[in-house]
């Protein structure tokens, strides 16, 4: 079998690239290949599925911006039953004094490209949220609007939905190998036995990119780390909650009527997760993130946790950023990879650029060339400082 274009990883990074080349004009053939159907243990519906544009680089700050757009005419772009359940509540980003300059530096990056987010002291937060403890605390920053949070999976299947109108060959497969002849990827080889020869070949592999761009012989310095999510309830629903990121990195949401929180896995001795490990780490909820809770909103000292689940995203241990494009001596593998935990929120933005890159020869809508991997090869870091 051949195909134009072949897709490695079907979720939602991967689907949005098959939907914009669609868009964008190409007719040739796309094949799109996952090994996990259902997307159980996949980052797309495993994640906290949550949309922000406080970030500290401006790059990463547009990219979320094309993608809110796409939310607010959703039923424009995919049917008027379309619904992801997107609710606007804002993030709610706190800083101590240490952490003070790094706020202030990302809040002025964010001002610059048009961003609803305002900057408040300690005292005005608590007028803002009365339920909020300033222990520590000396300012935060507050998405007013263009920030919250969505149904993924939801998400997900108005794309591939979409895409079963686009004339895209869906291939339930595990990637096996990737034949290279020189300066050029030629063939997927799949668990099934069966040999793709490829024109253009895009890893969107989410956890599974650095295992997918090694099979190419290339180094792309992306692994699966694991999360953990937990869910509990609370007698007080504050319906003015926004995503609170707590100093500790420990955030919180509500979730219609109980609580989401996570956060709490150190960064020391945080490493590559083995592929079949979803079991939650339940200490770190009881030992870490409770004390943190009952520290910032003294009404969550009594808290009952019900269930809770992990999952792996896609760390890139360089600096913690989007690879997007072409390889630089391989021109015809393309990166869609190191999202590292923002890449549902970026998926469609990607999808449109890396579609306009092979359509027109060039970005368009949102440049991108600052995620290039020249800089993996050159060891030089791009960095976000704003990773949650």
């Amino acid at each position: 079998m051949r195909y134009d274009i072949v897709i490695i990883g079907g979720a939602i990074v991967g689907s949005s690239v098959a939907y914009y080349l669609r868009e964008e004009g190409f007719s040739g053939s796309i094949a799109l290949v996952e090994r996990d159907p259902q997307f159980a243990h996949a980052a797309t519906t495993l994640s906290m599925a949550s949309i922000r544009q406080q970030f500290s680089i401006p790059e990463n700050i547009r990219l979320s911006q094309f993608t809110l757009k796409l939310f607010r005419r959703l039923k424009e772009e995919f049917g008027a039953d379309a619904d992801i359940g997107f609710r606007e509540g804002g993030y709610l980003i706190l800083a101590g004094e240490d952490g003070l300059p790094i706020l202030k530096s990302n809040h002025e990056a964010q001002m610059a490209e048009g961003a609803d987010i305002v900057l408040e002291d300690a005292d005005q937060l608590v007028r803002r949220f009365p339920w909020l403890s300033p222990e520590g605390i000396t300012a935060g920053a507050y998405g007013r609007s263009g920030e919250g949070w969505f149904d993924a999976h939801a998400m997900l299947m108005l794309f591939r939905k979409t895409l079963r109108q686009k004339k895209i060959d869906f291939i339930t497969a595990d990637v096996t190998g990737i034949e290279r002849q020189g300066d050029r990827v030629t063939s997927v080889s799949l668990d099934n036995g069966d040999k793709l020869e490829a024109g253009i070949v895009i890893n969107a592999a989410g956890p599974n990119a650095g295992k997918v761009a090694a099979l190419a012989g290339l180094a792309l310095p992306v692994e699966p780390r694991k999360r953990n999510v937990f869910v509990f309830e609370a007698r007080e629903k504050y319906a003015d909650m926004p995503l609170l990121v707590d100093p500790s990195g420990i955030y919180v949401r509500p979730e219609g009527s109980v609580y989401l929180t996570g956060g709490a896995e150190p960064e020391e001795g945080d490493g590559p997760a083995a592929p079949g490990d979803f079991e939650v780490d339940w200490p770190l909820f009881e030992e870490v993130i409770w004390p943190v809770l009952a520290t910032r909103i003294p009404a969550f000292e009594a808290i009952k946790p019900t269930r809770a689940w992990a999952g792996h995203y896609d760390y890139n241990t360089l600096d913690q950023n989007a690879v997007i494009g072409p390889h630089p001596q391989v021109g015809n593998f393309l990166f869609a990879n190191g999202f590292s935990g923002h890449g549902l929120q970026q998926a469609p933005a990607v999808g449109k650029a890396l579609a306009e890159l092979i359509v027109h020869g060039g970005y368009r809508t949102v440049d991108c060339s600052a995620f290039g991997y020249s800089r993996v090869a050159e060891g030089r870091a791009f960095r976000e400082l704003n990773v949650i």
